[in-house]
């Protein structure tokens, strides 16, 4: 007997393949584990890739050094169209650092996907033998903030000079209550004067280096500009509130050398107004933030004087009795301006030499003045 065959199973039906959803590449980033961490992965993102060399062998330094930095991430699968995975960029250090000094010379990059980098740094001006010619290595990207090189602590600045401004005012304070004065108005207007002195010292940095004002927030700050509009604030309030002006400022000139002297390493270590490269067993390895090597601390030099000037104004101000108010006041600016004009021979941005001439003249001057002034009128 005929069977009929069992009806066939209906095929299951195979989808069919559905194309992925575009997804935009966005760099990976290892998971922070603490605070330091969590800086570190704040963008822009950078590197600071340094090189590391030797003097030559003559006496003096004679030609320019000449570095290629280049650099690529290590296994990008894809990348933001906003974010270098590679760079190529060449740094001339003009005059080459002391002979026989060890140097470093780093060139910073901003703006770079996360991850690791392969980096190199080749010598191209023919100064190397060809076992320190090119260096290799792998760094990790991290924030721009603290991307610096060697001999770089740049947010020991802000630190030491917030703590020296700190000190300034207590000294004041306590030299103000010693005083028949009104302490809390004139400390009050002391505070202002230092906010308003910041600003005035980054403007007066954008005025001699020609910046624009967009660079505001980035520019540096000079002390001449905060001298200038802090001890103007501090003269003008004090004169709005009926105090004896001459008599405040000799109360705050120690307190004021006193925070320059805490404020003013925070320079040295944070890489600005570097001193000039020197062979002497006195100088210190330190940076101007591009080349590091063996300087002439002026920075140091440059606080140790304003701490002889706090101590003797100190001194003056609580053994002597003075006939007339500001003669401390002006003797310290004048004595402290004509240590900087000697010092800026030993500085990397030397100022002119005409310049330095005329404000030494008018600083002797003054010490000569105030000097005559004390004895004629005690």
């Amino acid at each position: 007997m005929d069977t009929a065959a069992p009806p066939e199973r209906p095929r299951a039906r195979t989808p069919e393949a559905v194309a992925p959803a575009p997804q935009s590449y966005a760099p990976k980033r290892s998971p922070a584990t603490s605070c330091t961490d969590e800086i570190s992965q704040v963008e822009p993102l950078g590197l600071a890739v340094t090189y590391w060399g030797v003097g030559g062998a003559d006496a003096e330094p004679s030609h320019d050094v000449a570095i290629r930095f280049t650099g690529s991430r290590v296994e990008v699968e894809g990348h933001a169209s906003t974010e270098k995975v590679g760079f190529d960029r060449t740094l001339v250090v003009k005059s080459r650092p002391a002979a026989g000094g060890r140097f470093a010379a780093t060139t910073r990059i901003q703006g770079i996907a996360s991850g690791e980098w392969e980096v190199s740094a080749r010598r191209i001006d023919g100064g190397a033998d060809s076992s320190e010619r090119q260096q290799n290595s792998v760094l990790t990207a991290r924030t721009a903030l603290l991307t610096y090189g060697p001999a770089v602590r740049v947010w020991s600045w802000p630190a030491l000079v917030a703590a020296g401004a700190v000190v300034a005012l207590i000294v004041q304070g306590f030299l103000l209550s010693r005083m028949d004065a009104n302490v809390a108005a004139a400390v009050a207007i002391s505070a202002l004067s230092c906010v308003l002195g910041y600003i005035g010292a980054k403007v007066w940095y954008l005025i001699l280096h020609r910046r624009p004002i967009s660079t505001f927030i980035r520019a540096g700050a000079c002390i001449q500009g905060f001298l200038l509009v802090s001890l103007g604030t501090l003269v003008i309030g004090g004169a709005l509130g009926g105090m004896d002006v001459g008599a405040v400022l000799d109360a705050t000139t120690p307190g004021l050398f006193l925070g320059m002297a805490i404020g003013r390493p925070g320079c040295f270590l944070a890489g600005c107004c570097s001193g000039r490269p020197t062979r002497s067993r006195w100088g210190l390895f330190s940076s101007d933030r591009t080349l590091a090597t063996r300087r002439i601390p002026v920075q140091l030099y440059e606080a140790a004087a304003a701490l002889l000037i706090a101590g003797v104004a100190l001194a003056a101000v609580l053994q002597v009795d003075l006939p007339v108010g500001g003669l401390v006041f002006l003797g310290s600016i004048a004595a402290y301006t004509l240590v900087r004009q000697g010092l800026f021979l030993f500085r990397v941005d030397a100022h002119t030499r005409r310049g330095r001439l005329t404000v030494s003249l008018i600083c002797c001057a003054v010490l000569i003045g105030v000097l005559a002034a004390s004895q004629v009128l005690s």
